[in-house]
């Protein structure tokens, strides 16, 4: 199976590229129409949720830098 690779954009959404699929809350697969690389929304603001129709523009401030996460607590 080929990487998946998603990607925190600045002030905007999730880059998701390779070999993936989306599923909703019951299991249905949102077929993508044939694309390997998709936008999903984290602001909120979008129409055509979960993906990205770029409504976040002016109105979502985020800068994505890369950190690490404290241990898991087991």
């Amino acid at each position: 199976m080929a990487k998946t690779k998603l990607t925190v954009n600045n002030n905007g959404s999730l880059k998701v590229e390779g070999d993936f699929e989306i599923v909703d809350k019951a299991g249905n697969v949102y077929h993508l129409g044939g694309r390997e690389i998709i936008s999903l929304c984290r602001c909120g603001l979008s129409k055509n949720k979960p993906f990205c129709d770029g409504a976040h523009k002016g109105h979502f401030e985020h800068d994505a830098t890369a950190f690490d996460l404290p241990p898991r607590n087991v």
